[in-house]
Order: C-alpha cells, then sequence, then structure tokens
C-alpha cells in the first residue's frame, strides 16, 4: 500500500490508483500541488518493470509540474498520470474513456494532456468523458501536438545557455548530440539545422530517426554511444534519469540544455556534481516548459502565435536562473527550485482554495485578478 509518507516525500496532495479490469486500465494520477491553481500534467503511458517505479515517475513528474508551472509564471498547479501498459499494443478507445471517468471524478482538481506514449487521438478519447483535458485537435478546438511550442521553448533556451558560456547565443557550428527522436526532437532539430549547428542524433527506435532525417542532414550513433561523443551541447530528449554517476563520468560536454523530464536522476548529488565539472546545466522543467505554455493558452482560447511568443520568454527566466546560481555559487537547478518556491510562498495565502465544483477557466480568471 502506498503509505502516507511516500506521500509526503514530495509534498503531495493526493495520489489516486484507478484500475477497470474490461478495459485493462491500471493508472495512478498524482496531484502534487494546487497553490496556483488545478493541477496540470500529462497522462505517460510506459510499460514500467514494476508498480513501484511508476509511482515514483508519477511523484517525480508530478512536482516538476508544479515547478514548471511557477517559474513560467503560470496560475496552475502541478500534477501528472501515468498508465501501465506498452502504448505500441495495448492502447485503444475502451482505455483512454476508461481513464476519462477517473479524470471527470476528480471535478477539475486535474487536467491531462499528452506525454510520453499518449497523442492527441487519446487525448480525443479521454476527452469523450471529460473536458479537463488539453492538446485535443485543432478541429476540436484544441492546440494539437504541443510539440513545436515545447522544442522552440528547448531552442531559445539552449541559445540563453550558448550565451552564459560562450558570450554568444549563435549555435552556427556548434557540435550538439540529442538523446532521442520524437516529435519533440524533431521539430527541435529543425531548428538548430537552419541555424548552422552539426547534429548528431540517437533513439533505440531507428523509425524515428530516419523520420528525422526527412528533413534534416545529422549525424546518426548508436544509443550506447550517446554519453562518449565530444561536443558543445548534450541534449536529453527522452525519458529521465539520465544525469547520473556513470554518465556524468562520460560526458565530453560544456552545456546540457534538452526537453526531457527528470534528467537528474539524484537532484542534489547530480546537481553538484554538473557544478562540480563545470558544465552548464539548464534546469529541465524550465527549458522544456512551452509545452506548458501551449496547453495552458488552450485552456484559455488557443492562439499558436501567443504561445511561441510566451515560450521566447524561457530565454530571460534561464538566464536569471543562471545568475541566481551565481549570485549564491548554486547549482542551477537548485536556483530553479528556489525561485519556484519563492512564488509558491507568495501566493500561498490561497492554498487549497480551488473548488472543483467551478470551472477551472473561471478558476483561472480569478486566479489573475489576484
Amino acid at each position: 500500500m502506498l503509505e502516507f509518507d511516500v506521500l509526503e516525500q514530495y509534498d503531495h496532495e493526493q495520489v489516486v490508483f484507478c484500475s477497470n479490469k474490461p478495459s485493462g486500465l491500471k493508472a495512478i494520477i498524482a496531484i502534487h500541488d494546487t497553490t496556483l491553481g488545478p493541477a496540470i500534467g500529462g497522462t505517460r503511458m510506459w510499460n514500467y518493470s514494476s508498480v513501484d517505479a511508476a509511482v515514483k515517475d508519477v511523484l517525480r513528474l508530478s512536482r516538476g509540474m508544479t515547478y514548471k508551472a511557477a517559474v513560467a509564471g503560470l496560475n496552475l498547479g502541478g500534477g501528472n498520470a501515468v498508465i501501465l501498459g506498452d502504448s505500441a499494443t495495448q492502447k485503444n478507445e475502451l482505455l483512454f474513456r476508461t481513464f476519462g471517468k477517473f479524470i471527470a471524478g476528480l471535478s477539475g482538481r486535474y487536467i491531462t494532456a499528452e506525454d510520453v506514449g499518449t497523442d492527441v487521438r487519446d487525448m480525443e478519447y479521454i476527452r469523450m468523458e471529460t473536458k479537463y483535458v488539453t492538446g485535443i485537435s485543432k478541429a476540436l478546438g484544441g492546440s494539437g501536438d504541443p510539440s513545436p511550442v515545447t522544442a522552440y521553448g528547448v531552442y531559445v533556451g539552449m541559445k540563453a545557455c550558448a550565451h552564459e558560456k560562450w558570450g554568444s547565443d549563435s549555435l552556427r557550428g556548434r557540435k550538439i548530440v540529442i538523446q532521442g527522436a520524437g516529435q519533440l526532437a524533431r521539430y527541435l532539430v529543425e531548428h538548430l539545422y537552419n541555424e548552422g549547428a552539426e547534429i548528431y542524433i540517437t533513439d533505440i527506435h531507428d523509425t524515428k530517426v530516419k523520420k528525422v532525417l526527412e528533413t534534416v542532414k545529422a549525424y546518426v550513433i548508436k544509443p550506447e554511444e550517446i554519453y562518449d561523443i565530444d561536443c558543445d551541447i548534450f541534449s536529453p530528449c527522452a525519458l529521465g534519469g539520465i544525469i547520473n554517476d556513470e554518465s556524468i563520468a562520460k560526458l565530453k560536454c560544456e552545456i546540457i540544455a534538452g526537453g526531457a523530464n527528470n534528467q537528474l536522476e539524484d537532484e542534489n548529488k547530480h546537481g553538484q556534481m554538473l557544478l562540480d565539472k563545470n558544465i552548464l546545466y539548464a534546469p529541465d522543467y524550465v527549458i522544456n516548459s512551452g509545452g506548458l505554455i501551449n496547453v495552458a493558452n488552450e485552456i484559455e482560447g488557443y492562439r499558436q502565435d501567443r504561445a511561441m511568443k510566451q515560450a521566447e520568454s524561457i530565454y530571460d527566466i534561464v538566464k536569471r536562473i543562471f545568475q541566481i546560481a551565481k549570485d549564491e555559487s548554486i547549482p542551477t537547478n537548485i536556483a530553479s527550485n528556489k525561485r519556484a518556491e519563492e512564488r509558491l510562498r507568495r501566493i500561498g495565502g490561497i492554498t487549497k482554495i480551488y473548488s472543483g465544483s467551478s470551472t477551472f477557466s473561471g478558476r483561472l480568471g480569478e486566479l489573475a485578478k489576484r
């Protein structure tokens, strides 16, 4: 059983286990914090090795969403969900519609969106059962795939890193290694290619790499060789936990800046190790916050031009975090956490007054006036 001390490890408000035999659904929804507004975060579908691994992932992901929203200046809280299963073989309408009913039962405390292993079509199935979902197709009034905005935010954040490290934000001629070749990486690579960067890419799925190569030129490397490449920037754009004792010992880069969530296996230990090794780290939940900015715009009435403009602010946010880190001689991930926690404390007077009985759009309007 999930004990209270496990919830309290990251100060979670609520964790919901969802099970339905007819659909085969086994899912976990974690609501971390609703200080700034209703919790929002993606639904990830992954074939976890154990329930414990799924719990650990959803707790970290949901906490990251709280900090992501706070640093980005959004009036949203942090949550996330995971569905245990193989997204390549087990996805179907019944599964996601059943999951949508569980989300509906939370009465607006949690708003979902797509994540690793889920897509726009899956969100549309969820939408059949609840209005508390974003990332649906433009034909249905949504924003569609958030990857273009997420990738643009990673791109401008990467440029902020370059300016901090080398005094110029130009990426022309820079050797950049991309780990992962999914939708986010595909859009990111296009920005980098157009600026004249030298790109290296890898993925465990060859078909994804081939799709990237349809529009850009890049060097393909084997997944097991990714950490051994001598490069300017290492960009993790797949799963989390890849910055650890083993990979840090191998890394030959000056900057880490990528779209994956929870890149540091151990926040305190590995953030400090990167600082000691003089590798500049762009905190993941800051640089990849374009996706959250995108779905926040969908809640308000979607316009991609507005979302892209807001994603540009990631450049300045990253720079401010670097300044805090320098001023206080602390790792950049700790500096980012401090900035998020400062906003949460400042708005703490409205903690827990969110009511699921009102619409989340109305709640956002109420928060904006404050």
